[in-house]
């Protein structure tokens, strides 16, 4: 069954870092009307540091109502959509469930999945709580990263609906807890034979749980 968006969330404001680019653009807020999807994301957004969280293949972040649910009971208070910094705040569809190389349909636009989040620093002091990164790496479903296949346009409460499924059997969140030899072995052999590209991270964990040389697969190609 097809979800809904709930919200697009573009940059509100840069925050000061301790990283390498200095600034952070992790303060999303909810926008009114239609936003352009292009292929380094929404339009009116910002990606800081394009070299290790941004680019072609994290262009668009999604996180879901149904997990917000969950995190304001941790949290004794209500989350904002965006406060994760997330694009697409939907619900009614989970995708982290989703295999990795999955097309969806947000908006007019298209979309494919290409990593979970790997929660960072920033993201803990940005919401001011020292073991966030644990706890989200403890709970596992940390939201869904796209590239954009297909320019278009979202606006809250488009429908986002699957389209294709890989069929290897990897999902986004079976890939963040940490996946053995032969689903590993199932998606390298995919991506091969089809020639997708493959995140950077994506591709290295494979490789490193099929005991393969990541050099076989087609990989992101980071500037």
């Amino acid at each position: 069954m097809p979800g809904v968006i709930e919200a697009v969330n573009v940059v509100s404001a840069l925050h000061r870092s301790p990283g390498t680019v200095g600034v952070t653009a992790i303060d999303k807020r909810p926008v009114e009307g239609a936003v352009a999807v292009r292929p380094y994301g929404l339009y009116r957004d910002v990606q800081a540091d394009r070299k290790h969280h941004g680019g072609l293949f994290q262009a668009v972040y999604s996180f879901s109502r149904e997990e917000y649910g969950y995190w304001q009971g941790q949290f004794g208070r209500e989350i904002s959509a965006g406060e994760f910094g997330e694009n697409l705040t939907t619900s009614g569809i989970a995708l982290e469930d989703l295999e990795i190389g999955a097309t969806v349909r947000a908006g007019s636009c298209r979309l494919e999945v290409t990593a979970p989040r790997t929660p960072c620093n920033v993201f803990a002091d940005f919401l001011k709580r020292r073991n966030l990164i644990k706890e989200f790496t403890a709970h596992g479903r940390t939201g869904t990263y796209f590239r954009v296949t297909h320019r278009g346009e979202v606006s809250a409460g488009d429908e986002i609906s699957v389209m294709e499924t890989p069929g290897h059997g990897v999902s986004v969140a079976a890939l963040f807890a940490g996946i053995g030899q032969a689903p590993a072995r199932a998606l390298i052999d995919w991506s091969v034979d089809t020639g997708t590209v493959l995140h950077r991270e994506v591709a290295a964990i494979a490789a490193r749980a099929a005991g393969v040389d990541a050099g076989v697969i087609p990989t992101e190609v980071r500037g």
